[in-house]
């Protein structure tokens, strides 16, 4: 029989089984009430479904009568006007939308906009900084980098280097409070400046240990005393592949002589407007987080000493950082890139 094979399915919608085991009941002869109390159902649910099986029978038992259910407090319209809007205008005296904002401007609650920006993966609040390179030599250079990442040379090692300068050893103006329970950590807004420092930076790519040197400024003579240092704590017997980026320092006519005398360096030098491609600069970033930006210094040694803490500690359980992006698909995002800045453009010139 359909009512029992429906009222054991383990597949079928949970109320159709429930509505399949009221009928049986019923066609047993038990009581409404007591058929509600067995299911846990109420009894106007129970006497309503089996009113419609008497009326329509078992062909309309699963399906759900016209205006049932919630009604949506929002139409269709409404959600493409408020995709459109965020996506094609801002308001006015503003730069982007918010909820409220937005809210104001189409007749809903803050809340039903922030369900549909959720729905359809919209952060009009957020913005991403990004910037294509213009280097004519974008391309080979990006092809170079990017093979000393994927395929790296035997008998050499690959560094990426690159010097995180002026760093300011800042000391708040009232000491810090302590996280408590139901407290987070305190510090003033407000700090002192006592000097600054630049640390150059060598990531070795395969074992993820870092050469540090803190010099007091950034100059091609501090970059030649930070190659000496790379120099003597390189095996001799493996060539040198500095990954860096294209500040005049690191052509200087000194630092070309210097190079010319130690052949096992070789330079290979980043596209413009391209830092993502250094690996070092993603651990200057967790220096900065984990180091730096929460610290308090009252001198540029304690900075320095601070810094190199932070060097020894990371370099006793190195990670090196994996790089996985081959250079055809970069410079197919690229491409692409460039296309919608063109199109953007155009687009904006014909606006005016």
């Amino acid at each position: 029989m359909a009512l029992e094979a429906l009222a054991r399915s383990q597949v079928a919608p949970h109320r159709a089984v429930q509505r399949a085991k009221v009928l049986l009941l019923a066609a047993d002869g038990v009581a409404n009430s007591h058929i509600a109390e067995d299911l846990e159902l109420s009894v106007t649910t129970v006497r309503s479904w089996r009113e419609r099986f008497e009326a329509e029978g078992l062909a309309k038992l699963g399906e759900v009568r016209p205006g049932r259910g919630r009604k949506p407090s929002i139409s269709e319209e409404q959600i493409a006007e408020i995709v459109r809007l965020t996506l094609h205008s801002t308001p006015e005296g503003h730069t982007h939308w918010s909820c409220r904002t937005m809210a104001a401007a189409v007749g809903v609650s803050p809340a039903t906009v922030q369900r549909i920006w959720d729905a359809r993966g919209l952060k009009p609040h957020r913005v991403e900084t990004f910037k294509l390179s213009n280097d004519p030599a974008f391309e080979d250079k990006l092809v170079d980098v990017v093979g000393l990442y994927l395929n790296p040379p035997t008998k050499a090692v690959v560094l990426c280097m690159d010097e995180k300068s002026q760093i300011q050893a800042l000391d708040r103006t009232q000491p810090s409070l302590p996280m408590v329970k139901g407290r987070a950590g305190t510090m003033t807004h407000d700090n002192k400046r006592n000097g600054t420092t630049t640390l150059f930076a060598a990531l070795d790519v395969a074992t993820g240990k870092v050469f540090g040197q803190c010099l007091p400024k950034h100059r091609h003579e501090e970059f030649l005393v930070f190659l000496r240092t790379i120099d003597r704590n390189v095996p001799k017997g493996l060539a040198v592949h500095l990954i860096l980026d294209n500040y005049q320092t690191h052509k200087h006519p000194e630092t070309v002589k210097w190079l010319a005398k130690h052949k096992r360096f070789h330079l290979h030098f980043t596209p413009t407007s391209s830092s993502w491609l250094n690996l070092v600069e993603r651990w200057f970033r967790e220096l900065t987080e984990k180091n730096i930006r929460r610290g308090s210094f009252p001198s540029v040694a304690d900075l320095i000493a601070s810094i190199e803490d932070y060097l020894r500690v990371t370099n006793d359980t190195p990670k090196p950082l994996v790089w996985t992006a081959t250079a055809d698909s970069i410079l197919e995002k690229v491409r692409r890139g460039r296309v919608t800045l063109d199109n953007q453009s155009a687009k904006t010139e014909t606006h005016h």
